[in-house]
């Protein structure tokens, strides 16, 4: 007769989230997660399988909770650089908040992992594909609505975002001066305008 798990492995797999989300894959060993997750390392290894398995599933349970809401700010009928300014504020102030400097996951495993882990790349990337395509998408509505020149690319300018994006969940790991976010941040809203 199997026997029940004595843990909820949903509430668990949140818990991993947190704790690589805060130290880091190469920081977090498999001691910390049991300890963490408060189970036996073998219903670790029984329910996720090995520390890297658990990681990546962590990865993709922060993607199913951050890209949706991107995708759907992004996509709410009527003027839609409203919506693509506020995401630029969002993101300044994001990678700029007072707490301890988290940053962003997929950013995080961009530069840890993803050039020497192919699942860990595949997933960055599909990350960065739906923003680039969200972002796209709206950009493209944009124009159609005519927010933007018709000579705007909104592929390019999607890619410029992203860039920019990034950059600043990059720069906002490192107790650094926050002006250049806000400054980037205008930039980036004046080429909306």
């Amino acid at each position: 007769m199997a026997r029940t798990k004595e843990f909820d492995p949903d509430a668990a797999l949140q818990r991993a989230l947190e704790l690589f989300w805060e130290r880091g894959y190469e920081a977090t060993s498999m001691a910390d997660l049991v300890a963490h997750l408060g189970i036996a390392r073998a219903s670790v290894y029984a329910t996720f399988g090995g520390k890297h398995e658990l990681f990546l599933r962590a990865l993709e349970r922060y993607l199913e909770t951050t890209d949706p809401k991107i995708a759907d700010a992004l996509s709410q009928p009527g003027p839609v650089l409203p919506a693509v300014r506020a995401l630029i504020e969002r993101y300044a102030a994001e990678a700029g908040r007072e707490r301890p400097r988290l940053g962003c996951l997929v950013v995080n495993t961009a530069v840890e992992l993803a050039p020497r882990d192919a699942e860990a790349a595949r997933l960055v990337e599909a990350s960065w594909t739906f923003l680039e395509a969200s972002l796209t998408s709206a950009l493209t509505r944009a124009r159609a609505q005519h927010e933007l020149p018709e000579s705007a690319d909104p592929r390019a300018l999607a890619r410029l975002l992203l860039v920019l994006f990034q950059g600043m969940r990059v720069l906002g790991r490192a107790p650094a001066e926050d002006g250049r976010l806000r400054d980037a941040a205008r930039q980036a809203q004046a080429l909306l305008a």
